[in-house]
């Protein structure tokens, strides 16, 4: 999982992508056109497929078993809490590039109040920020701070949709806005999203996507079994670190 990771409103945040900034895009702009989406699967498709990548989805459909089903007392928690709390929906369902630029809905908790992306939507920069911290449920806050509202991407991993290790999930029009400032851009199309990757286990939330894009071609390129694994371990440590530091802050 990403430390810290996308979050419902960020359509409408400015993205960075080296020295410069893309404009921010408001929440109601379309999706790319199917010609946008059909020219990035011509360029994935004449990609060489590896053996590896069977051996990685073999790798995630055993993994994100073991963990959906250990994690399953825990959903269900959480599902309850946020049941009891603020009510239906339980899921956030945001549209996401995957594999040779299909779309498709990638689920987490639900963390804002019912009709917040309605009442954010006039908002952009530091306002809208301030807004959404505003409109975060205190169960929402609680599971952001632990990346627990992020567990439903495990059934994106079975689903096929994900990985758990990959190039993080982006949004399609901010996906179509980096194509265009970023040529080698689309080549993260050519592996599956993931729950969690090198960009997110090395850097921060405030590198650039130039960088970021630098450490997911990286994995690309270099993409095996061990590396694999190793990144799920140093991802389970910074998330359990993380997690604590949540809890100690809570019990201030």
């Amino acid at each position: 999982m990403g430390v810290p990771q996308e979050r419902e409103v960020e359509a409408a945040l400015a993205v960075r992508v080296g020295g410069s900034s893309i404009p921010r895009v408001a929440a109601s702009q379309p999706r790319p056109s199917d010609s946008f989406v059909e020219r990035f699967s011509t360029l994935v498709r004449g990609s060489p497929k590896r053996r590896v990548d069977f051996e990685l989805r073999a790798l995630d459909v055993v993994l994100s078993t073991v963990f959906f089903l250990a994690a399953l007392p825990l959903l269900l928690l959480i599902g309850a809490a946020l049941l009891v709390t603020s009510g239906l929906p339980l899921f956030y369902r945001g549209e996401r590039v995957g594999r040779d630029g299909r779309i498709f809905h990638m689920l987490k908790f639900r963390t804002l109040r019912r009709g917040a992306e309605e009442r954010l939507g006039p908002y952009l920069g530091g306002e809208l920020a301030q807004r959404t911290r505003a409109e975060t449920t205190r169960v929402g806050r609680r599971l952001r701070a632990a990346q627990l509202d992020e567990l439903p991407q495990l059934w994106n991993v079975l689903r096929g949709d994900m990985s758990l290790v990959g190039p993080r999930p982006i949004r399609p029009r901010f996906f179509e806005q980096l194509a265009a400032e970023i040529p080698a851009y689309w080549q993260r199309l050519v592996v599956r999203p993931g729950l969690t990757g090198f960009a997110q286990v090395r850097r921060g939330y405030e590198t650039s996507m130039a960088e970021k894009l630098a450490h997911d071609l990286e994995w690309i390129a270099d993409r095996s079994v061990p590396l694999y694994l190793r990144t799920l371990v140093s991802t389970a440590f910074r998330i359990a670190a993380q997690t604590l530091r949540s809890l100690v802050r809570s019990d201030h």
